[in-house]
């Protein structure tokens, strides 16, 4: 069998990683992006041959081109493309410095759009492949104290479903994957934290403060069986436009779907008082 040939950004930790471990294990080539080689010493030490790693600031846009291009041109065919890199930033809306809130939106969102843009042409030039977005269950559900982070995910979903149909007839599959809380560094370790105002003292938008502390219990969902379940997926024809992993992850996004599509049956009479009459 073929091995396939993935390009996954920001590989030195959490999914990144998992993802780049299990697929270099199984023998298949990846280009993952860095932005310090040092973080990934292990697996350029490991894999010489198939770990083909590349430094990228994913707020760097004219980078991303660069570093999508070469790939491409160097392997003839990339068959995956993981969009990964992204933080979470935890603080109530009017905590967050405009400079926190500009770096963000530059990672988690933009730098994703820019990614699958440069992408793009080369998946719909070799006759397809597979695109997957790393989301998060906060791209249906928000919470307190994560209105940014959630921004991002929003949008980003927004972004990937639209993009879906317009590459569909090149043979392009998009996926988004939505993990729920795993024990990975984006909850323990990368996660960053605004300059908290002692008016929200006692407020939910505090709450996360608990949910970042380790001794308070530790996130459920296992990061290795969330890589292949992710691996797993681009076998599946068509692509899977959404993936929830983590069962307590899906039960809130069904808990909140649930309630946001009751709202809206609840307006029928609204949105249609809004229409001119039939026949005018």
């Amino acid at each position: 069998m073929k091995k396939r040939r993935w390009l996954i950004t920001g590989v030195s930790s959490g999914f990144g990683y998992e993802l780049s471990r299990q697929l270099l294990e199984d023998g298949e080539i990846v280009v993952g992006t860095v932005r310090d080689r040092a973080k990934a010493a292990a697996l350029i030490k490991k894999y010489p041959d198939s770990f083909d790693c590349r430094l990228l600031d994913v707020t760097d846009v004219p980078a991303i081109r660069e570093l999508v291009d070469g790939a491409f041109k160097k392997y003839g065919r990339i068959d995956v493309v993981v969009s990964n890199a992204g933080y979470g930033l935890f603080g109530a809306a009017e905590e967050l410095s405009d400079a926190e809130i500009e770096q963000i939106i530059a990672t988690n969102l933009t730098g994703s759009i820019q990614l699958i843009r440069s992408a793009l042409p080369h998946l719909r030039r070799q006759g397809g492949g597979r695109v997957i977005q790393l989301s998060s269950y906060g791209g249906q559900v928000a919470f307190p104290g994560n209105s940014m982070y959630h921004a991002t995910k929003f949008g980003i979903e927004g972004f990937c479903e639209s993009v879906a149909q317009e590459v569909a007839p090149f043979g392009i599959g998009v996926t988004i994957v939505e993990p729920g809380g795993a024990r990975t560094e984006f909850r323990y370790g990368s996660a960053k934290v605004a300059n908290l105002m002692p008016e929200y003292d006692g407020n939910p938008a505090h709450g996360f403060l608990k949910m970042l502390d380790p001794a308070n219990g530790l996130a459920p969902g296992d990061p290795a069986r969330m890589a292949a379940r992710i691996i797993e997926s681009v076998d599946k024809e068509a692509a899977p436009m959404r993936m929830v992993l983590g069962s307590q992850a899906l039960e809130s996004t069904i808990s909140t779907l649930r309630t946001r599509l009751a709202g809206f049956e609840g307006q029928r009479e609204l949105a249609a008082s809004t229409d001119f009459p039939a026949g005018e």
